[in-house]
């Protein structure tokens, strides 16, 4: 039953980091994207040991963590 819990947990990550992502876009809050990239570390590092072009999924993380950076330097 241990390896549905890391399952869970693992699509739980990623659904909550959009959710997350999609509402700091939305009101522009730089401190919603920093913890929608906290979230998302976690499962690219399961990407990040990937063959090809699956590698690339572990870079997705820095994307809200640009993002916040360009709305905290804009307000």
């Amino acid at each position: 039953m241990g390896f549905y819990w890391v399952g869970f947990i693992f699509w739980f990550l990623i659904v909550a980091s959009f959710l997350l992502l999609i509402m700091g876009l939305w009101k522009k809050s730089w401190k919603v994207l920093i913890c929608s990239g906290i979230l998302l570390i976690l499962p690219s590092l399961y990407f990040g040991g990937a063959e090809n072009w699956f590698r690339l999924l572990a870079l997705f993380p820095l994307i809200p963590f640009v993002l916040a950076y360009y709305i905290k330097k804009s307000v």
